[in-house]
């Protein structure tokens, strides 16, 4: 459509494509997040260093697509959030070996014992969950902030967030009762 001065009437959007220069530093830059909240969802940092490497290469193969240079870290992270949910789902349907940590370091018995405990609750949630509690709990996001990442209504991730909470005391509880019968 053109207006009465010959000019076009379509808003004039001005579209940022990020270069490969662009990308490769900001892949750089994101890494030691990207592998902190890797590690928050999948509980084991070695699982998270491949999904970190499996995501950054998802991201450079799919540069390309990036249209909208506005908000480039969330378009990295809903990637590696992606990537670990398709790890949950994989380790859900071939069973999970629990990484073992040893003794030492200044940590305790006590607090070892409490954190595999955690560790096996947040195990018993689906991927869904394990991603909104790891962005909310593990990487200290908003529900603002979690809504961008992810592309929800903030009122959805309010929403799943709280049924999320609920289904991990649910599971932390059931972890407490069967580690009490072992005792």
């Amino acid at each position: 459509m053109i207006d009465s001065r010959g000019g076009s009437l379509l808003a004039e959007a001005t579209i940022t494509i990020l270069s490969d220069d662009d990308i490769a530093e900001l892949l750089a830059s994101r890494t030691p997040d990207a592998h902190r909240l890797a590690t928050w969802i999948l509980r084991d940092s070695v699982a998270a260093e491949d999904a970190v490497q499996e995501a950054a290469m998802a991201a450079w193969d799919a540069r390309k697509k990036l249209r909208h240079a506005d908000n480039p870290e969330a378009w990295f992270t809903k990637i590696v959030v992606n990537v670990c949910r398709d790890e949950l789902r994989r380790r859900g349907r071939r069973g999970t070996l629990t990484e073992l940590h040893a003794i030492g370091g200044g940590e305790s018995a006590d607090r070892l014992a409490v954190r595999d405990e955690v560790a096996r609750a947040i195990a018993r949630l689906s991927a869904d969950e394990q991603i909104l509690i790891g962005l909310r709990f593990g990487r200290d996001l908003t529900v603002p902030q979690i809504a961008a990442q992810l592309g929800l209504a903030e009122g959805t991730v309010k929403s799943r967030l709280h049924h999320s909470l609920d289904h991990f005391r649910s599971a932390l509880a059931a972890e407490s009762r069967l580690e009490d019968s072992k005792r």
